[in-house]
């Protein structure tokens, strides 16, 4: 008969306690393992024997919660783009003043890729964009981004919705792309230079389209 060392039950119990991980919470565990992995390696090249030995799971774990990479791949970017929207839209409604709501969005932004920089890697960097799953869903996320601006647009101003979308569109591509280099920069602006130079472009423009009186 095997005798349970203190060791040994002690090791018993971790094993049991981890088993026992509520279903959100091991999905939390294995959505990080994958993002650490995908924006390391890329998707082609991640394996899912490396995402379960990270999350430390076994591999048929893993699959009863993402059948495929891709579902899990698709998984992790709706999770971050979701974070990423939600940020947006709650600094675009916590002041009514415009000029504050650009530089809240700006700041947002800045503060998603400083905090999430491998999320923000794999939603504008990765090997994968071309595939139409993601597609549609970066697609999505600029749309919905995109919305959340033209909405005030379009109520402060008066525009049509289609013109109004047109600017929101434009505004939120200007603060991913400048975001973007300012991560690959490394430091070379601090993130409240690179705030301040950005937000001060953006009002010159929208500025440019004044309230509608009311």
């Amino acid at each position: 008969m095997r005798i349970m060392t203190t060791e040994t039950a002690s090791a018993h119990n971790s094993r049991s306690d981890k088993s026992r991980l509520p279903r959100d919470e091991r999905r939390a565990i294995l959505l990080s393992a994958a993002l650490e992995v995908f924006t390391a390696a890329g998707y082609h090249s991640a394996a899912m024997d490396e995402i379960a030995d990270r999350a430390n799971v076994s591999k048929p774990v893993l699959y009863q919660h993402f059948p495929s990479k891709l579902d899990l791949y698709l998984a992790v970017l709706d999770l971050h783009i979701d974070s990423l929207v939600f940020e947006l839209q709650k600094a675009i409604s916590s002041t009514p003043d415009n000029k504050q709501r650009v530089h809240v969005t700006i700041d947002a932004y800045f503060d998603f890729i400083e905090n999430e920089g491998e999320a923000f890697r794999l939603l504008f960097e990765s090997d994968m964009n071309v595939e139409p799953q993601v597609r549609e869903r970066l697609n999505r996320m600029t749309y919905d981004c995109a919305a959340a601006v033209s909405g005030v647009i379009a109520n402060d101003t008066g525009l049509p919705r289609e013109e109004a979308m047109m600017l929101g569109v434009g505004l939120i591509g200007y603060v991913q792309v400048t975001a973007r280099h300012w991560l690959e920069r490394d430091g070379k602006l601090t993130r409240q230079q690179a705030i301040e130079l950005v937000e001060n472009l953006m009002w010159r423009g929208i500025s440019g389209f004044p309230r509608t009186e009311l």
